[in-house]
């Protein structure tokens, strides 16, 4: 089929390049779509830039937490080492005390058993040997200051074994609230810690995202650049299409008689005219044949049959390889070979038409099976 819509008839306005105008219509069309799908990527690729910087900075507070909290740690840590050591010089030190207390109580308590024992001998001794009675006395006031003195000093030795039990027992209540912070923060610290490997995932996550994203995007943007080229083509395209149009309409056709065909462009024709119409009736396989020698009559066009089929991208199937085939197996039928033999008479049943496609929404021209001749 013709690869290019043009439609040129003598003397009247040419309807030409619609095909080019609705291909480059529809490629004008299609580079919005990709430039939309584009921004949409771009949008997209921004909101998740923003997600990342925003964890970012949550993974800078978290790393803050665990750095405070970390630093707590070892403060409850050094606070926990001075208690053990306040517990333990505690514990000696209450040790000591029991043991002059136990001193100090086994010491008085000889002397009250001495007292006791020898009473009457120290009674004796005490009445005999005084000089006076006052003097018996102030020694049996002695005796009974020496025994108020033990008790008190026994009752200080308590009294301070006590306050050093107290402080024991604070200095322990003390420790297991340490503890129990320290168990606290080490709680913190872990989920914490677990905050930041989500967070730091959830950063990677979104960077190979990113990074998906960015690639799609850049090939979107390769897509908007070939679009760009393709659309430069279509317009260059029809520019020359329109050119040729004007050209065609204004140049002048030789008549049939003076065609001069050479050997094989019978066969050459009826082939072309088998890979383009193969399965048409016979009324478009004639058509086919006269758009071809139409092109012959023409000025705009090469003026043999083999310079027209052979012309650059006009025939697909020249472009494929099918006709280079189908002449070396020769498959063209009988009514390829009449339609070529009626278009190189002269005659045809699409006027002046020079090209041919299958049907597209806005084409306008001669309808003969499933083919619109221009």
């Amino acid at each position: 089929m013709c690869g290019v819509l043009l439609f040129i008839t003598l003397g009247v306005p040419t309807h030409a390049t619609q095909e080019t105008r609705q291909a480059l219509e529809n490629a004008r069309n299609k580079h919005e779509q990709t430039k939309d799908e584009l921004s949409t990527q771009e949008t997209s690729i921004n909101g998740m830039k923003a997600e990342k910087d925003s964890l970012v900075g949550q993974l800078s507070n978290l790393n803050m937490q665990l750095t405070e909290v970390g630093e707590t740690l070892e403060e409850i840590e050094g606070q926990i080492d001075s208690k053990e050591r306040e517990i333990n010089t505690t514990e000696g030190e209450l040790a000591e005390a029991i043991r002059v207390q136990e001193a100090q109580y086994a010491a008085m308590k000889k002397r009250v058993q001495f007292i006791y024992e020898k009473q009457g001998f120290l009674m004796m001794d005490m009445l005999f040997g005084s000089r006076s009675f006052a003097d018996f006395l102030n020694q049996n006031h002695y005796v009974e200051q020496l025994s108020a003195y033990d008790r008190r000093m026994l009752d200080m030795y308590i009294d301070n074994g006590e306050k050093i039990e107290a402080k024991k027992v604070q200095l322990e209540k003390d420790m297991e609230l340490l503890t129990e912070y320290r168990g606290r923060q080490e709680a913190e610290q872990d989920r914490v810690s677990g905050l930041v490997s989500q967070t730091s995932g959830s950063i990677r996550d979104y960077e190979g995202q990113i990074a998906s994203a960015e690639e799609i995007a850049d090939q979107i943007s390769e897509r908007i650049r070939q679009e760009e080229a393709d659309i430069k083509a279509l317009e260059e395209k029809l520019a020359e299409e329109i050119r040729l149009s004007e050209l065609a309409r204004r140049s002048t056709w030789r008549n049939i008689s003076d065609v001069h065909f050479a050997d094989g462009d019978r066969s050459l024709l009826a082939n072309i005219i088998f890979c383009e119409a193969g399965a048409e009736p016979y009324d478009g396989k004639l058509a086919v044949g006269a758009v071809v020698i139409n092109r012959v009559r023409s000025g705009v066009y090469p003026d043999t049959v083999v310079g027209v089929i052979y012309q650059a991208h006009q025939f697909e199937p020249v472009a494929t390889g099918r006709l280079a085939l189908a002449l070396a197996e020769n498959r063209a039928n009988a009514d390829c070979y009449r339609a070529a033999d009626e278009a190189m008479s002269g005659y045809t049943n699409v006027g002046n038409c020079v090209y041919f496609r299958t049907p597209v929404p806005g084409l306008s021209g001669i309808r003969i099976g499933g083919h619109v001749f221009y």
